[in-house]
């Protein structure tokens, strides 16, 4: 059932990406497809603690930056980073209630 997610690089996880309509799953693939999701689902937080380190590094490297250029290549990068970690709550959030029907996207 691992064919039905796929990595995506940017966030660093596998995501739902199912090759059917989840009507046509029977019960014990959507059984198995939920529950690799919400393994998948309750490593997000700690995926997201990795980004904050990373995002606190780079502020820290800011804080000592007297070049200009850098300056902007770090505030780029950690506004890059949050913006995954906006994506990955909403992943967390938007999925925590897999419903019975549907696998929510």
């Amino acid at each position: 059932m691992l064919n039905e997610f796929s990595y995506d690089e940017r966030l660093g996880i596998l995501l739902p990406d199912p090759k059917k309509e989840w009507e046509e799953f029977n019960i014990n693939e959507q059984s198995e497809i939920i529950l690799i999701w919400e393994k998948i689902r309750g490593k997000i937080p700690d995926r997201i603690a990795e980004l904050e380190v990373i995002i606190n590094k780079k502020q820290e490297q800011l804080n000592h930056e007297a070049n200009f250029q850098r300056s902007c290549e770090l505030n780029s990068e950690i506004s890059e980073l949050a913006s995954v970690i906006n994506d990955l709550w909403i992943w967390y959030r938007a999925n925590q209630s897999v419903s019975g029907t549907k696998i929510h996207q």
